[in-house]
């Protein structure tokens, strides 16, 4: 008889593969040594912050022995930094924003649950569409929601607007969008996003709440070749905005992002209220506050995005002499390739033989594909062109 619940236990058998993976590349590296093993599984940056970050650590400490430095805080965040943040998503969003608009969460999945805990009603489903990051399926069901899954255009991953139309129904409370997209790199269009805004508009007289869309944008600040991502906010006004600095200040484990709701969303107050509440009692209560002054401080710094460019450029010259078809990733640092032979996970299996760790598209609601990440170095990348030859003959 188990001790924990039968959808625990459930979901530790459909555990994430992408863990899975990473536990059993740990494996392969004990066994054939770090440097014969091409780990492409995980999407752990591997860059160093930016120096801003090492001079507002700096600074912390040398007021760190001041009372209540390190003590509670409003659970919505650190005034100055909701008031910095507001200042810097006003420009990068297209719409005026303050700082009640804004809450600093424990990571963009922090945020999510949060906000899922103040809005789903059990049954409420919410819509992605496919490929997505897949804990999104988990954060829903948390709160006794579902997630359903829409499938975008096979290769060039671009919303399939009939499929997202026939998906939101009465029991549509929100749509969930990434972009740039893990795993396919795709970064929606402004008119990919203006007509899923006008099937929302039209399903909004069905439903009990109009929709929300909410928008996961921790890649936003990688993109290449010039494309830039819309802002939803200038869209449709019951959008909301979560993201982390996990990516672009290379600091996942501090655990800190924000939810921005938008400022002329009728009823804003009351869900922002919630959204603070909710962020308390399941537990986060707040953001770490070192994250926080790390953000108010750094804000505006990047990892140097040149680096994932180049490394871009080398996983797709692997690809292109392993003959494995793929669509160019507009942002991220994941390439979302074409399984040989069509089984993504029967490839998967054969690239572990070949020492490399990749992740099957089973994984992303997405089957036939598999899912490279390029934040390692690009020396790993050119030397596991062999590896993927061979697993590829």
């Amino acid at each position: 008889m188990s001790i924990v619940t039968k959808q625990i236990s459930q979901y530790m058998e459909k555990a994430s593969w992408i863990r899975k993976m990473f536990e059993a590349g740990s494996q392969l590296k004990q066994e054939h040594g770090a440097e014969n093993v091409f780990d492409f599984s995980l999407g752990n940056p591997d860059l160093p912050p930016p120096a801003e970050i090492k001079t507002a650590l700096e600074d912390i400490a040398a007021h760190v022995d001041k009372p209540f430095s390190l003590g509670y805080m409003p659970n919505a965040g650190l005034p100055p930094a909701r008031e910095a943040l507001a200042r810097y998503l006003t420009e990068e969003q297209k719409v005026s924003l303050s700082a009640g608009d804004v809450i600093i969460v424990n990571g963009a999945a922090g945020g999510i649950n949060a906000l899922f805990r103040a809005v789903l009603e059990p049954g409420d489903q919410v819509v992605c569409p496919a490929p997505f990051f897949v804990e999104y399926g988990f954060y829903a069901e948390n709160f006794q929601g579902k997630l359903i899954p829409a499938q975008c255009k096979p290769g060039t991953f671009e919303l399939d607007l009939a499929a997202l139309d026939q998906a939101i129904g009465p029991e549509t409370r929100a749509v969930l969008i990434n972009s740039p997209n893990n795993p396919s790199g795709r970064v929606y269009t402004e008119q990919e996003l203006l007509d899923l805004v006008s099937i929302i508009n039209s399903k909004n007289a069905q439903t009990r709440h109009p929709i929300l869309l909410l928008s996961d944008e921790p890649y936003r600040f990688l993109t290449f070749d010039g494309i830039e991502v819309p802002s939803i906010m200038a869209m449709y006004e019951h959008s909301i905005v979560v993201s982390s600095f996990s990516k672009s200040l290379s600091m996942a484990g501090e655990r800190v992002g924000f939810l921005c709701v938008h400022p002329d969303m009728p009823g804003k107050e009351e869900l922002l209220a919630a959204v603070t509440l909710t962020n308390r009692i399941l537990g986060f209560v707040n953001a770490p506050v070192i994250g926080q002054l790390l953000v108010q401080k750094a804000l505006g710094a990047s990892v140097d995005t040149k680096v994932y460019q180049k490394r871009r450029q080398a996983m797709a010259e692997v690809l292109d002499k392993a003959g494995i078809k793929y669509s160019m990733p507009g942002g991220g640092f994941y390439f979302f390739p074409e399984a040989p032979g069509g089984d993504d996970q029967a490839f998967t299996r054969k690239l572990f033989e070949h020492n490399v760790l990749a992740v099957p598209g089973t994984g992303f609601g997405y089957p036939g594909y598999i899912r490279l990440t390029f934040c390692v170095s690009e020396d790993v990348i050119r030397r596991s062109e062999a590896a993927f030859l061979k697993a590829v003959q």
